[in-house]
């Protein structure tokens, strides 16, 4: 398994919200993937997409775009025909508020990581609900490293032996829910940090998380995580 990174320049057509720009992100890939029926008929399943994007980069002080600047938007996968199509059928894609430019790629290096956490905010819900509301810390926990084991299992076939810690320490770095705009409503996220463990079960779903995002709604632009080597 490889994670592929694609760097994208952008410009915007209009002053634009931070909070606001992934849900904009969204539409223009969604655009790029209707482009064939292939990947139209992808888009349109219910399962996972095994992609996700950070915010473009860097915001102004007052937390906005500006429109006509270029700023860079990074789409990561673990897909490398998806990784060559968005490299390929990205670039010149726009809708009224945005368009993508030029764009490169890399991989993701996988050596031991110390820490992965979040740029934006993980989604996580317990028994469909934000997890805050009814729930406990380990209520989060459970459904973290059940979300990413599912997406492990969808994209390998292979099953773990998952009697496993999947890190060793996890940090919250909000006091309060964070907004994710989504479709006319607010979904809530959480901005957290995760120490890795050496254990290879936990080295190689936190490497996944790179590419597939943690959480839900990652295709959406939720739970992109930086990551830090040893």
């Amino acid at each position: 398994m490889l994670v592929f990174e694609l760097a994208f320049k952008m410009q915007f057509f209009e002053k634009t919200a931070y909070e606001k720009s992934s849900e904009m992100i969204a539409q223009v890939i969604d655009r790029a993937l209707c482009k064939t029926e292939k990947y139209a008929v992808f888009h349109e399943k219910q399962e996972f997409k095994f992609y996700v994007f950070d915010r473009p980069y860097q915001p102004e002080p007052d937390k906005s775009y500006l429109p006509g600047k270029l700023y860079t938007i990074r789409i990561r996968t673990v897909k490398p025909e998806l990784a060559e199509y968005f490299l390929n059928q990205l670039p010149g894609s726009r809708t009224d508020k945005l368009h993508i430019l030029n764009g490169e790629i890399r991989v993701v290096v996988q050596k031991m990581l110390e820490r992965i956490y979040s740029l934006t905010p993980v989604i996580i819900r317990a028994e469909g609900e934000y997890w805050r509301w009814n729930h406990s810390v380990d209520a989060f926990e459970r459904q973290l490293k059940e979300n990413l084991l599912k997406k492990y299992y969808s994209l390998t076939g292979e099953k773990l032996d998952e009697d496993f810690e999947l890190y060793q320490m996890l940090e919250f770095s909000n006091t309060k829910p964070v907004k994710v705009p989504y479709k006319g409503i607010t979904l809530l996220g959480d901005k957290i940090s995760l120490t890795a463990t050496q254990d290879p079960r936990s080295q190689q779903l936190l490497y996944m998380a790179l590419g597939t995002g943690a959480g839900e709604r990652c295709s959406r632009g939720s739970g992109f995580m930086n990551y830090r080597y040893l």
